[in-house]
């Protein structure tokens, strides 16, 4: 059996009923994105079977991209959840056949509630349609699936006109990445826009010597400071240098390498340094990269140490 010829064309039906709903797309949709965009309460989808997980996707897309949402199951509105719903919500209900028996049976207590309705159905006959204020036209020539049975065409287009919606009402609030964020702050994109390096940078126990300080004494300091670096400072306190343990492994190699010699003398003179404790951490392990370093100091203007930001610390927190 030919694995790969069937799976082209189940991929090949599912893109034609997608390419067949845009070509046959109607004002309805622009009806129905203005309708959400002037709600003023939240934007309630409601299905059962595949209908209710396409439509809890939904709701977590809305609710993600700035038109706040929920789902909510037909069933559980019939024992109680029904009063979730107000007159200013919007409800969006979804079934293909527009005669699920649990959703049917609340559409009268929506209407009752004056809350505009929604209806994603292929039949316009149906009893949801008939509830409705407006229907979206979910309508396949015929499902993937080879008994022409199992929802796969018409969920996949149901899917996308929910991805369809959620976007034009992105495009109409002027829905920005820093907006996206906000909703996702343990995302990447939200750890890309909001953490700075005053949230990762570590300001205690930071592993400083003086500049008189001898080599031996460098390296216990390098060691017990699990940095791998050890940050040099002058008699006021300002960096001047940083000795990293592949500095010292580069000094072994010399003839005249001296366990009491001077720091300074195998040391990273004037090393790489960040002022703006409010720069992103993204643009910190940039940074980071582009001068092949490992550790990032953290000072004042006048170069007075403040903190050190580590890219295994970037790394770790999912800055990328």
């Amino acid at each position: 059996m030919n694995y790969k010829k069937i799976a082209q064309e189940t991929l090949n039906i599912e893109a034609q009923t997608l390419l067949n709903a845009s070509i046959n797309m109607n004002d309805v949709f622009d009806e129905a994105v203005d309708i959400i965009l002037n709600c003023t309460g939240k934007l309630v989808i409601t299905g059962v079977g595949k209908s209710g997980l396409i439509g809890a996707k939904m709701a977590a897309t809305f609710a993600s991209t700035g038109t706040p949402s929920f789902f909510l199951h037909p069933t559980e509105a019939l024992h109680g959840d029904l009063g979730m719903i107000s007159p200013n919500d919007v409800v969006i209900a979804i079934s293909y056949s527009g005669e699920s028996e649990e959703l049917s049976s609340i559409l009268p207590h929506i209407k009752r509630f004056g809350t505009p309705l929604i209806g994603m159905t292929r039949d316009r006959k149906s009893s949801l349609a008939k509830h409705s204020d407006l229907v979206i036209d979910v309508v396949v020539e015929k499902e993937a699936c080879p008994l022409d049975i199992a929802p796969t065409s018409s969920t996949t287009l149901t899917l996308a006109l929910g991805d369809a919606l959620a976007v034009c009402l992105m495009r109409a609030r002027d829905f920005k990445k820093s907006d996206f964020a906000s909703f996702h702050p343990g995302g990447a994109l939200g750890k890309q826009l909001f953490i700075k390096v005053s949230n990762l940078m570590q300001s205690k126990n930071i592993p400083i010597v003086s500049k008189n300080t001898k080599v031996k004494d460098a390296i216990l300091s390098i060691s017990e400071g699990r940095l791998g670096t050890v940050l040099v400072r002058d008699e006021e306190d300002k960096l001047i240098a940083l000795v990293s343990d592949g500095d010292i492994r580069r000094a072994l190699l010399k003839d005249d390498f001296s366990l009491d010699a001077n720091v300074l003398e195998y040391a990273t003179l004037n090393p790489m340094t960040c002022e703006n404790e409010d720069l992103l951490a993204s643009e910190a392990l940039i940074l980071i990269e582009k001068k092949k370093i490992q550790l990032l100091v953290i000072t004042d203007k006048e170069k007075k140490i403040k903190g050190v930001l580590h890219i295994h610390t970037l790394i770790e927190k999912g800055i990328s």
